[in-house]
């Protein structure tokens, strides 16, 4: 078994460098050669296996404290620990007889030295301390006869003080660190050095620093003084100052900490640190002697600038303006006398100059900001091209245009121009010099340029500077300035610009309803200025009204795609579609004299409608936007139009009617509509275009008329002149219509002779055209039953129109004449004798015709 035991610790040992065994396989390996072995030890093992045993418990314990598995560490240690007090106790014994004891006796300390250093190691990773403290204390005692291993146990103990301070348990972390100093100073032979013992006492500072620097300043001050001793170190005299200035020790003590390290050699960088650290701590009296005396050590440094850059910071920070500008205009001078800053400097100082320039210019002290921008500006070379130039040239752009000096403000957008033509910041500024000029045109087309840009920039958002937030930002403060300045045209084009480019919904409908207000307040003032007859104003601003349908458009394909955006509730979409429903109905309204705007807005109105709530007041507005939008197609169809055009418009009627006629269908679900139109109004509306459009199905449509009971006599009179209007010609709907009409008014209690009259002077014209002779028998009699009814109809009231009398008359006399001329005697006399019974019915006119 122990043969076993040894060739697997020997085969795991051979493949420390092998790829194929992992350090935990490795670990458990040993795990298992040692538990083995463990198996042989007996009552009495002998000491070579007592000394294997330590050999392998102790290396297997490190294997796991090593693998970050402390807790798996500790029996194999204990193991070790065991075995390696065995070996002393034979020792002391002198049992083996060994030729010699005392070499194999130094092992065996050596051995239980690094078992106890492990345990500690191991202790200190669970968070053991006072068992770590334990092992430590034996450790220490056995450095006596073990004087080699002080440096060892001087870095165990700095490691564990590491460990405790990045966890920050300083208590912990201070104990260790001081006992790494201790250690390292109980033999100065094999002592850890100067340098390792002074970086210890430096993190010892820093523990006691940040623990609680008000109740262990003199322990820190201590530590830091000692390690300065120790070994020189920029990083020591740093750190004590930061703890002079923490305690809040006066000018006097913290100047003697500088005046220390003034005398030794420091980098720039480490003075540069060091004079940052006093002045964000207040020391300015200290600070700035600092800073006078860097440059003499460094006048030769090519970063010499970095100092005179700090300089000017500090001065600034401490309100100390008129200095700083001194330390500028001498930079300045120097820049072109050949002591030219570095380009890393020189761009940190534009940054400074431009800081405070913004910090003057947010508080309205624009002749202060230019100072500060003419400051940068004064290290650019004439006709030098720089996106950096441009930008300075529109800041102090803007701020001339504060000043109300226009013509440097123009100077300076022109050189902007010249670096950085195809900035929307460059347009930008253009725009508002133009605003603030007036010249409308100049402001448009500037608008439309940076519109252009947006959207460039939406297209290839990896190529250009600019993003579309950015620009979207710029067309929205565009509309304002323009608003500010009372340029209404101006502030319209750039409202449709954002509207186009704005992606969250509450802004883009925030800029819709702006852009409404605004081009219908222009329309407004525009008709008081001009005195348009009422309705017929909208007709003058075609612009104007484009701009609108296109608002409206885009808040209608916005409504329809915000149902994705989580910002953009069910609520405020309702909301919003409820106010541009409602102002394209008035625009409707109000463009009665514009018969295609009012189409538009009704059909906008509907549009956005879809996306409110159903309920009875929505629905009652859609039939009503339907059936005006149809009555405007058929209206506009009747005008003189190329027949295509017509049957477009009659087509677009016919889809009107046919949405309408569902929505009528659900309305007359929610109420009592026995008193409304619609259903006369949908019926005469479809057969007009129906008929002008010759649809087959139009004698459908009539069928479910004469089966109505509530037919009126107008509906049937309108019906029947719809049928002959051109382009429809329906002679036999015309007569049925006709007929049912002087049916209804015969029905009626009180005789409307008037109406009798026109229905049968309509019939008669229809049946009997004028100027034919050649009629057919069956046509004459219908045409003589109407001439009748007429004559029964007259015969009984004196309320028939005298000059309808007089029309049948007429045309009953030359229709007999017609007859004559054909040598029809029989009938002509009939029609002619018909003529004369008329005539007998003649008020005022009956003896000019008798």
């Amino acid at each position: 078994v122990e043969e076993a035991a040894v060739s697997l610790w020997n085969w795991t040992v051979t493949k420390h460098t092998a790829s194929m065994v992992s350090d935990e396989q490795r670990a458990k390996l040993r795990v298992a050669a040692c538990r083995l072995l463990c198996l042989c030890e007996g009552s009495q093992p002998p000491e070579e296996t007592l000394r294997r045993l330590v050999l392998m418990s102790m290396k297997t314990g490190k294997g796991w404290i090593d693998l970050g598995k402390a807790d798996l560490a500790d029996e194999f240690l204990e193991m070790a620990v065991g075995s390696t007090e065995k070996l002393c106790a034979r020792f002391l014994g002198g049992s083996d007889g060994e030729a010699d004891t005392g070499v194999y006796r130094a092992d065996v300390e050596k051995n239980l030295f690094k078992v106890l250093s492990y345990q500690a190691e191991s202790a200190v990773a669970q968070g053991h301390f006072q068992k770590a403290v334990k092992c430590l204390q034996r450790c220490k005692e056995m450095l006596i006869k073990l004087p080699k291993e002080t440096c060892y146990l001087a870095i165990l103990c700095y490691n564990f003080g590491v460990e405790n301070y990045e966890r920050k348990m300083y208590e912990q972390s201070s104990f260790w660190l001081s006992q790494s100093y201790d250690i390292g100073k109980m033999d100065m032979k094999y002592s850890v050095g100067k340098e390792m013992q002074a970086k210890v006492l430096r993190l010892l500072a820093t523990a006691y620093f940040e623990w609680d620097c008000s109740l262990h300043l003199d322990k820190a001050l201590k530590a830091i003084n000692l390690a300065n001793q120790e070994d020189l170190h920029p990083a020591g005299f740093f750190l004590k100052v930061k703890i002079l200035l923490k305690g809040g020790a006066p000018d006097e003590d913290i100047s003697s900490a500088v005046a220390e390290f003034l005398h030794h050699e420091m980098s720039l960088d480490f003075c540069l640190n060091t004079a940052k650290l006093l002045l964000e701590h207040g020391r300015e009296s200290v600070g700035l002697e600092f800073l006078k005396s860097v440059p003499e050590r460094f006048a030769s440094s090519p970063d010499l600038g970095k100092i005179t850059l700090l300089h000017v910071e500090f001065l600034l920070q401490n309100s100390r303006e008129l200095l700083a500008k001194q330390k500028v205009e001498e930079i300045i001078v120097g820049h072109y006398s050949g002591k030219q800053l570095r380009p890393e400097a020189l761009n940190q100082l534009h940054i400074i100059l431009w800081e405070r320039a913004a910090k003057h210019y947010e508080a309205q002290s624009y002749s202060a900001a230019l100072q500060w921008y003419s400051y940068s500006a004064s290290f650019y070379t004439p006709g030098q091209i720089d996106q950096n130039l441009a930008k300075l040239q529109r800041n102090m752009a803007s701020c001339h245009l504060h000043l109300q000096q226009l013509g440097k403000a123009k100077e300076a957008v022109k050189e902007a121009e010249r670096c950085d033509p195809d900035s929307i910041f460059t347009k930008f500024s253009v725009y508002k010099i133009a605003v603030m000029e007036k010249d409308t045109d100049k402001a448009v087309e500037a608008v439309i340029e940076m519109g252009k840009l947006v959207e460039k920039s939406s297209q290839h958002e990896d190529k250009l500077r600019v993003d579309e937030s950015t620009g979207t930002n710029l067309l929205s403060l565009a509309a304002q300035i323009a608003l500010e300045n009372q340029q209404q045209v101006v502030a319209i084009k750039a409202l449709e610009h954002l509207a186009e480019h704005l992606q969250d919904c509450q802004q883009l409908f925030a800029a819709l309803k702006c852009l409404v207000r605004l081009v219908l307040s222009k329309l407004t003032a525009e008709n008081e200025e001009k005195s348009y007859q009422a309705g017929k104003w909208f007709c003058s601003a075609q612009e104007l009204l484009f701009g609108l349908n296109s608002a409206f458009s885009a808040a209608h394909k916005r409504l329809a795609a915000s149902f994705t955006e989580e910002k953009f509730t069910g609520e405020m979409r309702i909301l919003e579609a409820h106010w541009f429903r409602k102002v394209a109905w008035n625009l409707a309204v109000q463009s009665k004299g514009c018969p295609e705007h009012m189409r538009d807005f009704f059909l906008l109105s509907f549009k956005l409608s879809q996306f409110c709530p159903s309920d009875k007041a929505v629905l009652i507005a859609q039939k009503t936007c339907l059936v005006m939008a149809a009555a405007i197609e058929l209206d506009m169809g009747r005008q003189q139009l190329t027949p295509s055009e017509q049957m477009e418009l009659f087509t677009k009627a016919l889809q009107h009617l046919q949405a309408c006629k569902e929505i009528w269908k659900v309305l007359k679900l929610t109420g009592d509509f026995a008193k409304d139109p619609t259903d006369t109004l949908l019926l005469l509306y479809e057969f007009e275009a129906r008929a002008k459009l010759n649809d087959p199905t139009l004698h459908n449509l009539m069928e479910s008329l004469w089966d109505q009971p509530q037919a009126e006599a107008k509906t049937l009179e309108i019906i029947a002149s719809l049928a002959m209007e051109p382009p429809a010609r329906y002679p036999e709907l015309c007569k049925k219509a006709l007929k049912a009409a002087l049916n209804l008014h015969r029905k009626q209690s009180v005789i409307d002779a008037v109406k009798l009259s026109q229905c049968l002077h309509s019939l008669i014209n229809l049946s009997l055209p004028t100027g034919l002779t050649d009629l057919d028998a069956c046509v004459l009699q219908e045409v003589w039953d109407y001439f009748q009814d007429a004559l029964s109809i007259v015969s009984s009231t004196d309320a028939y129109p005298e000059m309808e009398i007089l029309w049948l008359m007429t045309r009953a006399w030359n229709t007999g004449i017609f007859q004559y001329t054909v040598g029809k005697y029989r009938e002509a006399e009939q029609w002619c004798g018909l003529g004369m019974r008329f005539l007998h019915h003649l008020g005022s006119l009956k003896k000019s015709y008798e």
